[in-house]
């Protein structure tokens, strides 16, 4: 490498960028094993997910609060930077998914109990399979619709833009 040449190295976002972005997508898969497990398991997979959720934004806080230093209006920036964050991961990763996944399995345990003569349990492991099957497709489609929503409102409010990256 040339000496006069800087390396440029992109921060990783543990949040977004590694495994653990996996931990706001919980509820969906607590809501494809709804049919299956107990309810309590379903609310834990919300709990992990909200958890998620809450240390993306804490740290996007932390964040916004490191690079503003003791600039004016740097409180400003951290809330914006907790709110925006909170929202748009709360509607993206848990609540929309999760109400889609719901509402996903809850039809094809009905269709599948009218349409064959299945047993209950091979109708509900189905059920979980096309639950699960469903929440690569929509991802994208959710991010996008939230990423319009909150520029259409909320970010209107403080200036902001999309700050999502699918």
């Amino acid at each position: 490498m040339d000496s006069g040449s800087e390396k440029m190295v992109k921060e990783v976002d543990i949040y977004r960028d590694t495994w653990v972005r996996f931990l706001g997508y919980a509820n969906e898969v607590g809501e494809a094993f709804r049919a299956l497990v107990p309810v309590g398991v379903v609310w834990a997979s919300y709990a992990i997910a909200t958890t998620y959720v809450s240390a993306d934004a804490f740290d996007k806080g932390k964040k916004a609060a490191a690079e503003h230093g003791e600039n004016p209006g740097k409180s400003t920036r951290v809330a914006v930077a907790v709110v925006d964050t909170f929202v748009w991961q709360a509607l993206a990763s848990v609540a929309i998914p999760g109400f889609t996944i719901n509402r996903v399995c809850a039809a094809s345990l009905y269709l599948l109990g009218r349409a064959t003569r299945w047993p209950l349990p091979v109708r509900k492991w189905t059920t979980t399979a096309i639950g699960l099957s469903t929440v690569p497709f929509i991802i994208t489609p959710i991010d996008r619709s939230v990423d319009f929503l909150l520029d259409s409102s909320l970010r209107k409010m403080y200036g902001g833009g999309s700050k999502h990256k699918p």
